[in-house]
């Protein structure tokens, strides 16, 4: 594997407290120097390494996403391993971790090791979460050390939430003795049969059944309760996209009480509301729902004060004909991996003047940590060959019909985004170039 020098960019490394001027050396999959002082840049030119220059860029950890839904094995119709990794290689993710429901559901170590086996081209590395249960039943646990010792990363029924107190208390418990996090999508299903969007006045207004806000909060404080009664051990819940303000306050207290709980905020739940449904858009239609403005400025703030571990994207792509149907038969979520950062760079940096720093760490360092991905989200020396370089003063235009994944069920085509990805960096290779890039947005 050859060198690549990354030279003359500003470097932004949250976990190593880096913000200045940096060259940064990349050799056999790992990052082998930092410098501020042009020594590296003889070292490259001596064994002929790959110069990137990337004056009047950031350089900063590989972006790591860990919610996503890759689709395979069993829909490839709606997206691959291969075209997923694609999409999030263009988003500069170098990191993704793919949700277990597929077809069959993830839920043994055959399938764990299988989606990370080279035969599926990945772009990017992938890290699997298991089932929490077999079949995503919510009714006899998987094999959490078997998964774990295959590659998984976490476990969950995701888009089946675990209603059984029981079962929940079993998974967190097995998990925690594992030392894997237990994921919930936090909706109470028997609250939510036939809904297709958020309980409110624009629900009313459309005639379509909604989703209350207490069918993810309700969940979640049960979760915190049954976390906060394991014996011997200390449980990791981690709720993902999580929407309401009650929820987030649920988990502000459990981490005043000592618990280790932490979420996910998306995207599309801390810059839209259920107004953008408008006349029954189907790409607007996800689970959990788009919220009311109080909720969607509660994710936000979440996100400002600390509150909220990390953004992540629930990538979830679907082909053209499940989502041209009636709003209440179409299926929930949208594509995100290649609007992320654009997004975030946009709302956060540019309009509440967050620091660079700080966005970066919500969507590469923080999500690192969350599920423990040693040697990810950082630009240490020592740590994976993980980079992505972009311009923080370029805007960009997204076009859904340029976009890497199979999908374009995105409510976010034709939006304006800051920050162009122009390399992104994968273990050492370069996963995506910008200027090699035909169909760029």
């Amino acid at each position: 594997m050859s060198a690549i020098l990354i030279r003359g960019g500003r470097l932004i490394d949250p976990a190593a407290g880096i913000d200045a001027e940096r060259d940064v050396l990349l050799r056999d999959g790992r990052v082998v120097g930092v410098d501020a002082n042009g020594k590296l840049r003889a070292a490259a030119k001596q064994e002929g390494a790959e110069i990137l220059d990337a004056t009047g860029l950031v350089v900063a950890p590989g972006l790591v996403d860990i919610h996503v839904h890759l689709r395979e094995p069993g829909q490839g119709y709606k997206e691959t391993i291969a075209t997923g990794t694609a999409a999030a290689a263009a988003g500069g993710f170098t990191s993704v971790c793919a949700m277990p429901n597929t077809v069959p559901a993830n839920d043994s170590p055959e399938i764990t090791r299988w989606m990370q086996s080279a035969e599926r081209g990945a772009k990017v590395r992938v890290f699997p979460i298991a089932a929490a249960t077999r079949g995503s039943l919510g009714e006899k646990l998987t094999e959490y050390g078997s998964l774990k010792a295959a590659g998984a990363v976490a476990v969950t029924d995701d888009g089946k939430p675990i209603l059984g107190e029981a079962i929940m208390h079993q998974a967190l418990t097995a998990a925690a003795r594992a030392g894997l996090p237990v994921i919930q999508h936090a909706e109470d299903t028997r609250l939510t049969g036939g809904c297709s969007m958020n309980a409110g006045a624009m629900a009313f207004r459309l005639g379509l059944r909604g989703m209350s806000i207490e069918a993810e909060s309700g969940l979640v404080e049960r979760d915190i309760r049954l976390l906060g009664d394991l014996k011997g051990a200390r449980g990791h819940l981690h709720v993902a996209h999580l929407s309401t303000a009650a929820a987030l306050e649920a988990v502000r207290k459990a981490r005043r009480n000592g618990l280790h709980v932490t979420c996910e905020v998306a995207p599309h739940h801390f810059l839209l509301t259920e107004e953008a449904i408008g006349n029954y858009n189907t790409n607007a239609k996800m689970n959990p729902p788009l919220r009311g403005q109080a909720d969607r400025d509660a994710m936000l703030q979440g996100i400002l004060d600390g509150v909220v571990d990390c953004i992540a994207t629930d990538h979830a792509p679907h082909a053209a004909h499940e989502k041209e149907q009636e709003f209440e038969r179409a299926p929930n979520g949208i594509t995100g991996l290649e609007t992320a950062l654009g997004l975030s760079l946009s709302l956060f940096y540019k309009h509440h003047r967050l620091p660079i720093g700080r966005v970066i760490s919500l969507l590469s360092t923080q999500p690192a940590a969350v599920l423990s991905l040693k040697g990810r989200g950082t630009l240490a020396v020592g740590s994976f060959a993980d980079v992505v370089v972009f311009d923080p003063k370029k805007e960009w235009i997204f076009r859904a019909s340029a976009s890497k994944s199979k999908a374009t069920n995105t409510p976010f085509d034709g939006w304006t985004m800051l920050g162009e990805v122009r390399w992104t960096i994968s273990e050492g290779k370069v996963a995506y170039d910008s200027s090699a890039d035909p169909q760029r947005f």
